[in-house]
């Protein structure tokens, strides 16, 4: 069973990185059209702003982290040993702070400019 189980959680595991993959590759092809806009069309109501392309981008990398940090955690799961457990909270924590970061930088990105901080 044990065995079984395993085996689900690596296939689980390819999954999440697949798509992280996938994840990182749209956020990618999607941040080089825009910027590509963003350079070539003139400023105007429908311009882009250089905020506005690395919004974009960065909810790619966030939802990338979540799906390579979700690998981990499937692929550690079943019978773990001490060893593979501090790996997973070294990346862990180290995901983590990143998704943390980014998150902070992509909210006070989405503020309008000269807008207060919310309260928290």
């Amino acid at each position: 069973m044990e065995s079984a189980l395993q085996e689900l959680a690596t296939y689980v595991a390819l999954i999440a990185e697949m798509i992280c993959v996938l994840c990182i590759a749209i956020g990618v092809i999607e941040g080089v059209y825009l910027a590509g806009r963003y350079m070539v069309m003139p400023a105007g109501p429908a311009a882009l702003t250089r905020r506005q392309v690395w919004t974009r981008f960065a909810r790619w990398i966030i939802l990338a982290l979540e799906f390579a940090l979700a690998a981990d955690i499937a692929r550690t799961a079943i019978a773990p040993t001490w060893d593979d457990i501090g790996q997973l909270a070294a990346i862990a924590v180290i995901r983590t702070a990143l998704n943390y970061f980014l998150e902070r930088d992509l909210e006070a990105f989405s503020r309008p400019l000269g807008a207060p901080e919310p309260e928290k």
